[in-house]
């Protein structure tokens, strides 16, 4: 051995890696993204405030098996994420940040572990585009701002697919990546339900039969064993609930998952090609290259040819189909005759069936909502990232110039509606919303829809110049994701505020200062808007009554004891006649809070009476 091979290297001490930086860059954005101001807003409803209360229940009861809300019987989500909220109220305490935290925190991960995934298997700068490209999109921003159970759910089915992926597409450490497939299967069935499997399974049983590989997969992708493992880490907590609350709970669950995907619930149905738009808008600016993105990689999968059961294109599979007139004569990766196709095209494919799979599965679905399909995002950035890698590195690859055209004219057409937005909601939606927000006309959404429009026009002029020139084309993704980044900016500085003061915030406010004022075996209703966030800020019980049940307020306020209402201002007069004496308490904008006695009470004879006067009611 030489004497230079056994010398200790000595410490570099250069500029930091590629993947320090990229990863610096990385925490930096999502900081701002995901945590900054987290807990400013208040909880939406419905299943923000449902979310947020059954886990501050669960830190309150100590019951950490069955899940409540108002202190009855959750079953239409698994415990995952309570068990998540109710660490992180025990750390932060309980407020719409502790809420929101989990979600932020998995998305943050989710961000991270895909930069990490295709910095292994390719380059350090296309990760870094993928993991912007997921960064900066509307929908995972909202996705990971939002106590809900997608973020959880999202990070382990792409924890599960890469694990798939490492273990069982490439040789090194094939074992441990598998395990873990199966195990992030098992811990996102207690995050959603059966989605946790369904998901990844459907994926990987697509592409396992569009590239021949199912004879190698039960020979070394271990299936038998991997399912036990996902059934050992969801079944105990299912069957747990199943013992303790027998058919009521299997009902319930039966209902909440094939019942949900056989027929619509809560009126979320919508038309079948709902998701075209929802994926367009929600991973813009990125959609526009997306489309096409996967039909190229279609078009290579047919023409490379499919893989054998050892995973090696098939010479005569792949002269059968080569056609040298339908592909680009420049494109090295897609030429007429490859007997092995390379690693970035079988990873290219793989994304392209996690989009579809996806995609389709939940259009299939009765109920659509639009973050059902969150999970192929991450797939999305893969595909798209290793596009536009090929535009600017090859300016004649197929599509470059028209998928710039195709992002430019979306970012104009979202800049045109959000200029529109103060004047659609003038003239359209505001005198609709006063039933459920009393004083929605009094709101002005002010210039942050014109700013954010400026913002998109100027960004998307950007990415023609650039995008459009062979040799500046790669600043056409700089000038993307700045400006998504600065339209998000202006959103959550100018006009969620306003939002959340009109319509989120008043009966938040007023259902809080109730909860500090009732004693435990006074009662609180929630008379007209009925929304579960009231729960979370009052930390109590409460009587939720709709419009027309007017019979239920009156057999609840029979009970002796103090009461309180909270209700629209607009409610007051469908108040039955003996109750329209209770005294108002407190006035938020619109919202009143009633009471069946004063919350200060003085000593009779102490104090002359009071002149015969209305009652004040303290102004907003």
């Amino acid at each position: 051995m030489s004497e230079s091979s056994t010398q200790t290297p000595a410490p570099s001490s250069g500029p930091p890696s590629p993947v320090i930086r990229h990863l610096c860059i990385l925490l930096a954005l999502c900081g701002i993204l995901l945590f900054w101001n987290l807990g400013a807003l208040g909880l939406t409803d419905r299943d923000e405030g449902r979310n947020a209360e059954a886990g501050r229940e669960m830190l309150e009861t100590g019951d950490w098996m069955s899940p409540t809300f108002n202190y009855e019987p959750r079953y239409a989500k698994p415990a995952l994420v309570y068990w998540l909220m109710g660490a992180s109220y025990k750390t932060f305490g309980v407020s719409e940040f502790a809420a929101r935290f989990p979600s932020a925190l998995f998305g943050l991960g989710l961000i991270l572990m895909l930069y990490l995934f295709l910095a292994r298997l390719r380059d350090a700068n296309t990760a870094l585009l993928a993991a912007l490209m997921l960064a900066l999109n509307l929908q995972m921003i909202g996705l990971n701002r939002m106590a809900l159970t997608d973020s959880v759910l999202i990070f382990f089915t792409t924890l599960s697919l890469f694990a798939f992926w490492l273990g069982f597409q490439t040789t090194r450490e094939r074992r441990p990546w598998l395990w873990i497939c199966y195990a992030a299967m098992g811990i996102a069935t207690l995050a959603k339900g059966p989605v946790g499997f369904l998901v990844p399974l459907i994926v990987i049983a697509l592409y396992l039969s569009l590239t021949k590989q199912w004879r190698l997969f039960w020979q070394e992708g271990r299936p038998l064993a991997g399912t036990a493992l996902t059934i050992l880490i969801a079944l105990p907590w299912y069957a747990g609930m199943w013992w303790l609350h027998g058919s009521e709970y299997a009902d319930s669950a039966q209902a909440n998952t094939v019942g949900r995907f056989l027929k619509p619930m809560e009126g979320h149905s919508f038309g079948f090609l709902f998701y075209v738009p929802v994926l367009l808008l929600g991973f813009f600016p990125w959609s526009g290259w997306l489309l096409f993105a996967w039909p190229q990689t279609f078009k290579s999968w047919r023409t490379t040819g499919t893989p054998d059961a050892t995973g090696v294109t098939s010479q005569a599979t792949a002269e059968k189909k080569a056609d040298p007139v339908r592909l680009p004569a420049a494109s090295p990766e897609l030429s007429p005759v490859t007997a092995h196709p390379s690693p970035s095209d079988r990873l290219d494919w793989f994304a392209a069936a996690w989009i579809f799979a996806t995609f389709v599965f939940f259009t299939l679905s009765s109920t659509r909502l639009p973050h059902y399909i969150g999970p192929l995002f991450p797939a999305a950035a893969i595909l798209t990232a290793s596009y536009w890698s090929r535009c600017v590195r090859d300016p004649s690859t197929r599509g470059a110039n028209a998928s710039v055209h195709l992002v430019m004219w979306l970012g104009f057409l979202l800049a045109g509606a959000m200029a529109c937005l103060p004047w659609i909601y003038d003239t359209m939606l505001a005198s609709k919303l006063t039933k459920e927000y009393p004083l929605a006309t009094q709101l002005s959404l002010g210039h942050g829809p014109y700013i954010a429009a400026t913002v998109l026009m100027v960004g998307m002029g950007l990415v023609g110049l650039f995008g459009l020139s062979e040799t500046r084309r790669g600043a056409a993704f700089w000038a993307a994701g700045g400006s998504l980044f600065g339209v998000v900016l202006v959103l959550m500085i100018f006009v969620l505020p306003a939002a959340n003061r009109f319509f989120v915030a008043p009966q938040q406010e007023l259902a809080y200062a109730a909860g500090l004022n009732l004693k435990p075996d006074e009662q609180l209703i929630a008379y007209g808007a009925t929304r579960p966030s009231t729960a979370f800020y009052a930390r109590r019980k409460v009587l939720f009554v709709g419009s027309g049940e007017e019979e239920t307020l009156r057999t609840a306020l029979s009970r002796p004891g103090r009461s309180m209402i909270l209700l629209p201002e607009s409610f007051v007069e469908k108040l039955p006649g003996d109750l329209k004496n209770y005294q108002p308490i407190l006035k938020r904008y619109g919202y009143l809070l009633l009471a069946s006695e004063p919350m200060v009470k003085i000593p009779e004879g102490l104090l002359p009476p009071p002149p015969a006067l209305e009652p004040k009611i303290f102004g907003h």
